[in-house]
């Protein structure tokens, strides 16, 4: 089951239950099934304290994903997003602040599916999985 939650922040999804119903199609065709999911939208300073308590990282960030499964094919987790950050990233991408949070919103998703950006090729191949995903969502509305 996909949750959605506010810590801090008044900010409201969007059309839900398809970017649900999205978010499981994509999980399924990486061949993972969704357990306990939760998305946190919260601000900047809640996601930098995150930061700092779990990771020991000081800096802001657009999103922070807790892996807790326990199942090879199973994905539960938290995934705490900034709205702020997408918003902010969103003007400087030059995109609407829905398609950033959609785009964050998968992003998060890929790292449970076991994708990583720490290199560039990595990256790369995240960026191209997320436009894969975006352009799905947009092909199914």
């Amino acid at each position: 089951m996909i949750r959605f939650f506010n810590e801090d922040s008044p900010y409201k999804l969007p059309q839900k239950q398809a970017v649900r119903k999205w978010l499981t199609q994509q999980a399924k065709a990486e061949r993972f099934r969704i357990g306990d999911l939760n998305y946190i939208f919260c601000s900047d300073e809640h996601v930098l304290q995150v930061n700092r308590d779990y990771l020991d990282h000081d800096y802001y960030t657009d999103i922070i994903t807790f892996d807790q499964s326990e199942e090879e094919d199973l994905i539960e987790g938290d995934i705490f997003i900034s709205v702020d950050r997408v918003t902010d990233n969103a003007v400087q991408l030059g995109v609407s602040a829905e398609g950033e949070m959609r785009r964050v919103l998968a992003h998060g998703l890929l790292h449970l599916c076991g994708y990583s950006d720490k290199s560039p090729e990595e990256e790369q191949a995240m960026r191209a999985k997320e436009n894969e995903w975006l352009l799905k969502l947009s092909q199914d509305q």
